[in-house]
């Protein structure tokens, strides 16, 4: 099995940026954890980060037979890109969002995930540990009945 971590804009600045609502953990941190829960799931991972719209939707559309699932954190833009959630719409890949910080109890124009609407499931608030319960997801392949 093999997953996708894509991280947007400015998640390369984790550790440094806001601290009080994304922690000390930097972006190789998060990796490095995923990593580990990976290796004890016996799944394999990429991880892509980017700060351009365009590359998180061509990577999404190049997962198509490739990736088993997608852990997507489209950050800042969860709430503007309609082409992002067309780029998740458009494939068979299960797609899980990811949000370290609880988007709901923030300013109100992040309470509302365009993206997330097209994805599988959304994990918010639940710091880096969001990553890790979606690989687990993905990894056993759950369902919902």
């Amino acid at each position: 099995m093999k997953i996708l971590v894509i991280n947007g804009p400015n998640m390369n600045l984790l550790g440094k940026r806001e601290r009080e609502l994304y922690g000390t953990k930097s972006l190789a941190d998060l990796e490095d954890a995923i990593f580990e829960e990976a290796k004890n799931l016996g799944v394999n991972v990429e991880f892509f980060q980017t700060n351009y719209e365009g590359a998180i939707i061509e990577k999404i559309q190049q997962a198509e037979g490739v990736f088993d699932g997608i852990i997507l954190n489209p950050a800042g833009y969860t709430h503007t890109s309609v082409a992002i959630r067309d780029a998740i719409s458009s494939i068979s890949v299960p797609v899980i969002e990811v949000h370290i910080t609880n988007i709901f109890s923030r300013e109100d124009f992040r309470s509302r995930s365009i993206t997330g609407g097209a994805a599988r499931g959304v994990i918010t608030g639940l710091g880096i540990y969001g990553y890790i319960l979606a690989l687990n997801f993905l990894a056993k392949n759950y369902t919902i009945d």
